[in-house]
């Protein structure tokens, strides 16, 4: 299980050919890669379920090809003779909103952690993977730089022509700046931190997959997730991919274009899991300067999961910060898909209820 869905392997993948299985979305959630935290927000998982079936099929008539195979409609017999797997249906066909997701699957071998000098093995994780595995890469495209973006830290303004939004000392300015392109980046997909890289590195890491081929295929799925928020009413800030590798052919993978992937905003406000990350940071700070201090503190040593060294843990939730999420998710992916899956407030009133929080 990852830290907000399960995964379910029905036929495992092999050396010589894709399996199959399932995403089981669940209502957990995860921020500062702490994993589970310790409450849920009900409806989250079939929010984006949906929204990321929706984006899957977007993509596949575009042309882009993906692991997707469909969704389990919740009033389907997955049990009932017959040939393949009769609950599996287009999302449009769901008769309720569905949290269970079909998808191929290529392997994922293990990355051994061989200590701070020698830091990830790949050549063993790609002997293992040979022509049929997940990229160990999560490929990152950004068409805006909201406040709190990473690339904040990592670059100056002036790095993508845009020296007149600057401050005097060139710093970014204290509101989100629109990008004249987007930009694409590569970090790492199973390393216990995730780490920006250089193109060279991600080339490295990526084994026999392109690097080049990687990057087009980002660009494109940015292409038809920004169009599609367009169409709603959205603005699409930023996001991610991840890839399989088989026979030389690229797939999408994972999940694509939710608000837990990627960043959207709605009349200037921001939807997105970043709106309980600051909430822990303004409401349980000792916990976030915790993960900080741990995750800086397993630099050098032999060990590579930062958890170990953390001693705090994140409080749950109150109950009205709970609800005003949910709703958001759900009011979100109403407004995104064009489908009432969820009996909520409108997106407007989703968005001032966390604004009151």
């Amino acid at each position: 299980m990852t830290s907000v869905k399960e995964f379910r392997v029905d036929e495992p993948a092999t050396a010589d050919g894709l399996g199959r299985g399932r995403f089981v979305f669940t209502d957990a959630y995860s921020v500062f890669d702490w994993g589970q935290m310790p409450d849920a927000i009900p409806n989250k998982g079939a929010s984006l379920c949906a929204m990321g079936a929706f984006n899957f099929e977007l993509l596949e008539r575009e042309g882009i090809p993906t692991h997707y195979r469909g969704v389990a409609d919740p009033n389907r017999d997955a049990d009932a003779a017959g040939e393949g797997e009769p609950d599996i249906v287009p999302l449009d066909e769901a008769t309720a909103p569905p949290t269970e997701m079909a998808i191929d699957l290529a392997q994922v071998p293990d990355l051994p952690y061989e200590g701070p000098h020698a830091g990830y093995d790949y050549d063993a994780f790609h002997a293992a993977g040979g022509e049929n595995y997940l990229v160990p890469l999560e490929v990152v495209f950004r068409n805006r730089v909201p406040v709190g973006s990473s690339l904040r830290r990592r670059a100056d303004p002036a790095d993508f022509g845009l020296d007149d939004l600057a401050g005097a000392d060139g710093e970014w300015p204290d509101e989100p700046v629109d990008l004249p392109e987007p930009v694409v980046e590569f970090s790492t997909k199973y390393e216990q931190q995730d780490r920006y890289l250089t193109r060279a590195e991600a080339d490295e890491i990526a084994g026999v997959a392109d690097v080049d081929a990687l990057e087009s295929l980002a660009r494109d799925v940015n292409r038809v997730v920004t169009e599609r928020a367009e169409a709603a009413g959205f603005v699409h800030e930023d996001g991610k991919i991840e890839c399989l590798y088989r026979d030389g052919e690229l797939r999408v993978a994972d999940v694509v274009g939710t608000f837990d992937e990627n960043r959207f905003s709605y009349g200037g406000r921001g939807i997105s899991k970043e709106v309980v990350r600051q909430w822990y940071k303004a409401n349980d700070p000792d916990w976030v300067e915790a993960v900080k201090t741990a995750k800086e503190s397993v630099a050098g040593r032999d060990i590579d999961d930062w958890r170990e060294l953390c001693d705090e843990s994140p409080d749950p939730l109150p109950p009205a910060v709970v609800d005003a999420v949910s709703d958001l998710y759900a009011a979100g992916t109403n407004a995104y898909t064009g489908r009432e899956w969820f009996d909520v407030p409108d997106i407007e009133a989703a968005l001032d209820s966390v604004d009151d929080l």
